[in-house]
């Protein structure tokens, strides 16, 4: 690779080593990924300025050389996808509030004696509804009411649920 005036063939150089670097990136990265063909460009030119610029001291290898440039390159080239990544996370939620938490417990407590108040028909519609999570047409099948019945029903038991909390 070296010229008799201990200057190197660029050209020689580049005509080598940037199939590997190509190879190289496009493994780490992804060949899917828009932005191979610019790491590579950046490689390249990074280690050809490099070595006309005497960084290069012939401790190693061109090969070696490049190959560090390539590695440190596709690093960076992950580290920041990852940092932008994590950017764009959600927040997590703050810690409940106890307060918040009390003043649940507490509506759910009401709720779970005003509940007992209500007819068995409404209580039984609720619970098969919402605890135990059955469509409409399940519970107007295991009621024996139609699915409209079971809507009805649902709707007049909330609406009595509300009135009864607000008092």
């Amino acid at each position: 690779m070296k010229k008799k005036d201990n200057s190197y063939d660029i050209e020689k150089i580049t005509a080598e080593y940037r199939p590997l670097v190509t190879f190289k990136v496009k493994k780490s990265i992804g060949a899917h990924t828009p932005e191979w063909e610019d790491i590579v460009n950046e490689i390249m030119l990074n280690a050809i300025e490099k070595i006309k610029s005497g960084q290069f001291k012939g401790d190693s290898s061109v090969g070696t050389f490049i190959y560090t440039i390539t590695r440190r390159r596709i690093v960076d080239y992950i580290r920041r996808k990852k940092k932008i990544a994590v950017k764009y996370l959600p927040d997590s939620d703050p810690f409940p509030d106890p307060h918040e938490q009390i003043e649940d417990k507490e509506r759910a407590e009401l709720l779970a004696k005003k509940l007992e108040e209500l007819k068995p028909k409404y209580k039984t519609i609720l619970y098969l509804y919402y605890y135990k999570d059955l469509s409409r047409k399940e519970v107007a099948k295991r009621l024996g009411i139609s699915p409209r019945n079971v809507s009805e029903r649902v709707h007049y038991a909330q609406k009595l649920l509300r009135k009864l909390m607000k008092k």
